[in-house]
């Protein structure tokens, strides 16, 4: 047996151990195929950054020969043919695709379960969401059943779920990882492809290849980016960060959050990186009423025409309808003045950053809470009238395409994990890379409280 068919024959063990309990690969191909994958591999020249490596792509990318659903029953089936911008990168850099990782229905919602699958556990407690929308990568990576794996984020979705699997993360800066094959290329500004993994080294190996340069038809935002593994240093001396705790009140916390978080500060001040509080530098309802508006203009221009067909509307989760209504009746000068404000946000934020190299925020406003809930509909008593707003922490990077970094913070009383978000100006990417990686030497989080199942 050659190194790759025991690498995945061992990777396949793993996920017959683990998954069963957390579900958070789905769509496994069989393992006859993949052993066969890796017996023609072993008889090659390695070709590719992730020769060997086995994948599971996250179940809102197309991914030729396996199925691929969304989360929805109205894909339940479907095989593509062709691969996607982000399945094909990943299968041309040599990986091994064994499957997909698990998803909320159109990875709406920050909770991964959805009717064609069911939910994703969270490792650390199995009655507990691991977050979403890329709640499956997250679980098969703090699991161990994967070393790196693809998520995307429009609202926290791979924010969430690292803090809460105790792994990092790695949103880019928008316009970095594109999927420049098909559909609007600079209306729809929210969200973008990035990286998950155990270590800081893991995000930069997987980030080099979602850029993929080789692609004619990349944004122009991605074009003469250097690789971030080389450039990859642990550096965190002399930066001075700005925390934004809970934007001075605005973000209702469950307990215990922020001084986890504050923990993690600790760990980064001790490393030589000024940590100074910060005000808010804009009203929270500003923000919001910005996001909710381009959030649902983007999403309207993706499953309108779902929507149209009353019998394909019927299948769809309530959220998707709602999103959908509301993107549909937005007028012209609603999105002028939704952008107006985000533009404002962003005029705001570069001055912030004249004085802080980066900013941080707790990646959540709650603890992983019950699998069987749709979502929190309070925070210590404050309601939340959107089936989002408990996520809203999120936002700020989100809304002008900030790169965010997620770093595992810790572990509540209750022993479940948080994490921080540290974002930067666009382009300081391989900045938050080298600060995580210092931070990942003095810690190890991943490696020091792995879960135990």
């Amino acid at each position: 047996m050659g190194p790759i068919e025991r690498r995945l024959a061992e990777t396949l063990e793993r996920i017959g151990a683990v998954n069963p309990a957390i579900n958070a690969i789905v769509s496994l191909r069989s393992e006859e195929a993949i052993l066969a994958d890796a017996r023609a591999m072993d008889l090659r020249d390695p070709a590719g950054p992730l020769w060997g490596e086995p994948i599971a792509i996250k179940d809102m990318a197309q991914t030729k020969g396996v199925q691929s659903t969304q989360g929805s029953p109205l894909f339940e089936g479907f095989v593509p043919e062709t691969d996607d911008t982000v399945s094909r990168r990943i299968r041309a850099a040599g990986a091994v695709v064994i499957g997909k990782t698990n998803t909320p229905e159109f990875g709406l919602g920050s909770h991964t379960v959805n009717p064609v699958f069911g939910p994703t556990r969270n490792p650390y407690d199995l009655t507990k969401s691991a977050g979403g929308s890329s709640g499956g990568a997250g679980a098969a990576v703090a699991t161990s059943m994967l070393d790196i794996a693809d998520g995307s984020d429009m609202m926290g979705s791979l924010r969430n779920p690292a803090g809460w699997n105790n792994v990092y993360s790695l949103r880019p800066s928008w316009g970095l990882v594109t999927d420049g094959a098909q559909g609007d290329l600079y209306l729809h500004q929210l969200t973008t492809a990035g990286p998950m993994a155990r270590t800081p080294a893991g995000l930069a190996r997987l980030l080099d290849v979602l850029i993929g340069e080789d692609d004619d038809l990349v944004h122009p935002l991605a074009r003469g980016w250097a690789a971030f593994s080389p450039g990859l240093t642990a550096a965190s001396a002399g930066l001075t960060l700005g925390w934004l705790g809970d934007w001075d009140g605005a973000y209702p916390m469950e307990d215990d959050i922020l001084s986890v978080c504050e923990t993690g500060l600790g760990v980064l001040d001790g490393l030589g990186a000024a940590v100074k509080p910060v005000a808010a530098p804009i009203g929270s309802e500003t923000l919001w009423r910005s996001w909710v508006a381009l959030r649902s203009f983007a999403i309207s221009a993706k499953l309108h025409l779902l929507y149209a067909d009353p019998a394909k509307r019927s299948a769809l989760k309530p959220a998707a309808v709602t999103e959908t209504l509301q993107g549909l009746n937005l007028s012209s000068s609603d999105i002028q003045r939704a952008s107006e404000a985000r533009s404002e946000w962003f005029r705001i934020a570069m001055g912030l950053f004249e004085t802080y190299d980066a900013l941080v925020l707790p990646t959540a406003q709650v603890w992983p809470f019950p699998v069987e809930w749709t979502h929190p509909t309070r925070i210590n008593g404050t309601i939340m009238d959107t089936y989002h707003r408990w996520m809203e922490v999120v936002v700020p990077v989100s809304l002008i395409g900030l790169p965010a970094v997620t770093l595992p913070a810790g572990f509540g009383p209750n022993g479940l994990p948080m994490g921080i978000q540290v974002f930067g100006r666009p382009g300081s990417d391989q900045m938050l890379l080298n600060l995580a990686e210092a931070y990942h030497c003095a810690t190890h989080w991943p490696q020091e409280r792995p879960p135990v199942l």
